[in-house]
């Protein structure tokens, strides 16, 4: 093998190693005994769905606490109410049979504690009364994240790892760069 292959293959290879361990994926998940929390195993599209809403939440908090710091309560209770019942969408029959009930009605408290923030900062226009009200609220959502834990079967915690050995493997067991006149690269 030239130089020249051999340094395409051993950086080849290195780049590899290096893009399964910067994986997010690649770390492997806590074990069950030390992350004691509910397992929601969902479809990949239910658990986007749910991961959207929740992208949503932190938008929608973003702006609702930037509005606060400005004192402007009108802007910080339209960012609140899009985040209240408003947002909430008919759950396709198979996903709500998967998702506890106790799961159900924290979402749908939270969407209801956002509406009475946006009702509130209208008719009180108090920042302080606003915080403590998004604070509480903030605390059901520590509570779910405390409690559930989703995944859905092709993110398991050994998909990406087992993907990368899978993809080395490949390349170790391919014949090696054939001389082709391109400086190794077949």
């Amino acid at each position: 093998m030239k130089p020249q292959s051999l340094f395409f293959a051993v950086l080849l290879n290195l780049s590899l190693n290096a893009a399964c361990a910067e994986s997010p994926h690649s770390h492997p998940a806590p074990s069950p005994a030390h992350d004691n929390r509910v397992v929601l195993e969902l479809a990949p599209g239910e658990r986007a769905m749910i991961l959207e809403e929740m992208r949503l939440f932190l938008s929608g908090l973003q702006k609702m606490t930037g509005a606060l710091g400005k004192q402007d309560m009108p802007a910080a209770a339209a960012a609140a109410r899009g985040m209240g019942r408003i947002m909430t969408h008919e759950v396709p029959p198979t996903l709500r049979a998967k998702l506890p009930q106790e799961f159900r009605q924290l979402g749908f408290s939270v969407h209801s504690d956002f509406d009475q923030i946006a009702l509130d900062a209208e008719s009180l226009k108090d920042v302080s009364y606003s915080l403590g009200q998004v604070s509480a609220t903030l605390q059901k959502c520590v509570n779910c994240h405390t409690t559930y834990q989703i995944r859905s079967p092709a993110l398991n915690a050994g998909h990406w790892a087992n993907g990368c050995r899978d993809v080395v493997a490949l390349l170790s067991a391919a014949p090696r760069f054939k001389e082709s006149g391109t400086g190794g690269i077949p």
